[in-house]
């Protein structure tokens, strides 16, 4: 598809917004106001607004291989920190997917470059469950170290200071862990969210701290 194609293909998107709310551009360009933070794979199957049918504004996306939520990632560490501190979202949504190319990635040998050093912490969670992958069906296992790499990055988001802070100050925010099947376009809840430092103890048996909101 040509460039003349999507430009074309906007065009028609453009229009039909306008034709089915007038002032739909003028208000979204006034100010966004998400009450989400998506933090979601690359995989361009995945298409964040459309998947829970929300319009551009009402979703504030951050996206890399693997839905990693690294603390030694500057972008995510960015987006997390405008997200809470100036857009001030009510919710953090993990979402990683079946059928994940970085994961099965991580389940094989090295040999895919500079993506092997991103998806390290992907293998070494593998490894960590090493004994309950193993005794899976090789599709099953992909799928399910999609979940356990989507729990983790919900331990990760939550455990972070830029969160505890946020909960210290009183701040309404809660972290979600979600795996999209792409399959059938449908979003699972894999439950166990969290709201605050306690509610991270109680579901993932970790205590992430206190942080002085002073």
């Amino acid at each position: 598809m040509s460039i003349e194609r999507l430009i074309a293909n906007n065009r028609v998107w453009s229009k039909a917004k306008t034709e089915a709310d007038p002032d739909f551009f003028a208000r979204l360009a006034l100010q966004q106001a998400p009450e989400y933070l998506w933090i979601g794979c690359s995989d361009s199957r995945v298409p964040a607004n459309e998947i829970v049918g929300l319009d551009p504004g009402e979703l504030f996306v951050h996206r890399n291989v693997g839905n990693l939520a690294s603390p030694q990632d500057a972008n995510y560490l960015a987006v997390l920190q405008y997200s809470v501190q100036v857009l001030k979202v009510r919710h953090v949504l993990v979402v990683g997917h079946y059928d994940c190319g970085g994961v099965l990635a991580a389940l094989r040998r090295p040999g895919h470059g500079v993506v092997d050093h991103w998806i390290t912490p992907i293998r070494e969670l593998a490894i960590h469950h090493r004994a309950e992958l193993e005794a899976l069906e090789p599709e099953r296992r992909r799928n399910r170290l999609a979940e356990l790499n989507v729990a983790r990055q919900v331990q990760h988001v939550a455990a972070n200071p830029l969160v505890l802070q946020a909960w210290a100050r009183g701040q309404g925010l809660r972290v979600h862990g979600l795996c999209y099947a792409t399959e059938n376009g449908e979003l699972r809840d894999l439950g166990g969210s969290v709201g605050s430092p306690q509610e991270v103890k109680e579901r993932f048996g970790s205590d992430v701290g206190a942080i002085d909101a002073s």
